[in-house]
């Protein structure tokens, strides 16, 4: 079976397609056919074919290379037990478009609406959508007016809303919530670098010396040396670090011991990890930039649980349905999808030629 490679151009701002340029080839699809409904509304495959390439051109193009993949070979790998990547995706594609219907079903309640220069704006986008492709190239992505529309009318009604189903958040954080100290710490290693700049780990008498260090450092320190003199004299740098109960790094077991001492001042005993030892000094019990910038964090995620929770609300109220037969049309496997730019289309045409006869030769050898 022939593995066709599509290309798009496809140059988005705020969610609307400002040019385009497709080319390749592919089997038609019913766009009419309907691949799922949401609260009663139907969702056509021309809109979920074209949501679905847009995105896999840009998997294609721009993060196949970055995830150790090629473009045509990317989509069957295992993404879990009996999963591919295509599978994935496309169950998240599916679903992004479901919360893009239910969005759109409850911008009313908030008054939320299309202006007239949006409306103009959407059809100008897909009118150069269609002036700027062939018909052979719209019908790989369903790239027709219709559906180029609508999805870009859901995408701009979703971009408003997304404010809306963020406000009316308590905003109020205590310092006693957002609490973040700080500290200093160093960190002596159980490697060390070789003539030939390799790293090499200390033998078990070279780290229990590093032991005895790491303890006289932290005696000193506590005693009220300086932690960066001390640092040099056992040449490791001294790092800064701001930090809550909740913290990981650099490390779990250094948060734990840090977060025990009572005072500004106070040093932790070595703790010591599978890699190296860390001895630190507690600076502020309340660091203010730390703690303010924690606030608007918790702010953040208040109002990311509260969208989150309007559209589980909202999802568990509509009736979404979805038919398999017909959103298994959509194939990412044998329909390839590459974004490119204006200057690289004449290129494209000729790699478009080339994989065609590749593609006609591997054929050819199949029989």
């Amino acid at each position: 079976m022939i593995r066709f490679r599509k290309r798009a151009a496809v140059l988005t701002a705020a969610g609307v397609i400002a040019a385009a340029s497709v080319t390749g080839c592919g089997s038609s699809i019913d766009t009419d056919a309907v691949v799922a409904t949401v609260g009663g509304e139907e969702i056509t495959l021309g809109v979920a074919n074209f949501y679905a390439r847009m995105t896999q051109g840009q998997y294609e193009t721009y993060y196949a290379g970055l995830m150790g993949m090629s473009a045509d070979t990317m989509w069957t790998q295992e993404a879990g037990e009996d999963t591919t990547y295509e599978d994935t995706i496309k169950e998240s594609l599916i679903q992004s478009l479901e919360n893009l219907y239910v969005i759109s079903q409850h911008a009313a309640d908030y008054d939320v609406s299309l202006s007239e220069d949006e409306e103009e704006a959407i059809t100008e986008a897909a009118e150069k959508f269609d002036a700027d492709n062939t018909d052979e190239a719209k019908e790989t992505v369903s790239g027709y007016r219709k559906d180029v529309e609508k999805y870009l009318q859901l995408i701009t009604i979703s971009q408003k809303m997304d404010s809306r189903m963020r406000e009316g958040v308590d905003e109020n954080v205590s310092d006693e919530e957002a609490a973040q100290k700080s500290m200093q710490y160093v960190y002596l290693p159980y490697t060390a670098t070789d003539e030939d700049g390799n790293s090499v780990e200390l033998t078990e008498e070279e780290q229990e010396e590093l032991k005895s260090t790491a303890q006289d450092l932290a005696d000193r320190a506590a005693a009220g040396e300086d932690l960066e003199a001390l640092a040099e004299e056992a040449g490791v740098e001294v790092q800064t670090a701001t930090f809550d109960a909740e913290s990981t790094s650099p490390n779990t077991d250094l948060i734990a011991a840090a977060d025990a001492l009572e005072a500004e001042g106070n040093v932790t005993d070595p703790v010591e990890t599978d890699n190296g030892i860390y001895v630190a000094k507690l600076i502020s019990l309340l660091d203010r930039e730390a703690t303010d910038a924690e606030k608007t964090t918790i702010i953040e995620q208040r109002k990311q649980d509260q969208y989150d929770s309007l559209l589980e609300e909202w999802r568990d109220a509509a009736d979404i349905k979805v038919d398999d037969k017909v959103w298994d049309k959509v194939d990412f496997e044998y329909t390839g999808v590459t974004i490119i730019t204006g200057d690289e289309e004449d290129a494209s045409d000729t790699t478009e030629e080339n994989t065609s006869d590749e593609n006609a030769s591997e054929d050819e050898a199949a029989e």
